[in-house]
């Protein structure tokens, strides 16, 4: 019974850590759309932004789930930054997006969202 708790509580964790994170993306996202509104970013430099965006949520997530789990931080933030890319992925695929950005696109996200959680587990 005790293994069963701890597992839920790391799932609770896990669900706090993402939301957590995905409320930083809103949040970034709504300012990268004023300054796309008010100062005609380019469109290198908008896809800058996100990659950005994506880094920083993913960090700021692994950073709680680290916070909250106690040992082996980094193997907690590497899995919260990749089930941020697995909620993202999944969206986009359901949105009809597919692999817009290509193949390579696709696997550079999932490796910048795995290392931006890894790196903020390991600071927390």
């Amino acid at each position: 019974m005790e293994k069963g708790n701890v597992f839920q509580n790391a799932i609770i964790r896990m669900i706090k850590s993402l939301l957590a994170a995905y409320v930083i993306t809103g949040a970034l996202l709504l300012i990268l759309a004023l300054l796309l509104y008010k100062t005609q970013l380019s469109e290198s430099a908008v896809n800058v932004g996100i990659i950005a965006i994506y880094v920083i949520a993913c960090f700021l997530g692994g950073f709680l789930e680290g916070r909250m789990m106690k040992t082996r931080k980094f193997l907690w933030g590497g899995a919260s930054g990749l089930l941020y890319f697995m909620v993202l992925a999944v969206i986009s695929l359901a949105a009809g997006q597919g692999l817009s950005g290509g193949t390579s696109h696709f696997i550079t996200t999932l490796i910048l969202c795995a290392a931006g959680g890894t790196l903020g587990g390991m600071v927390s």
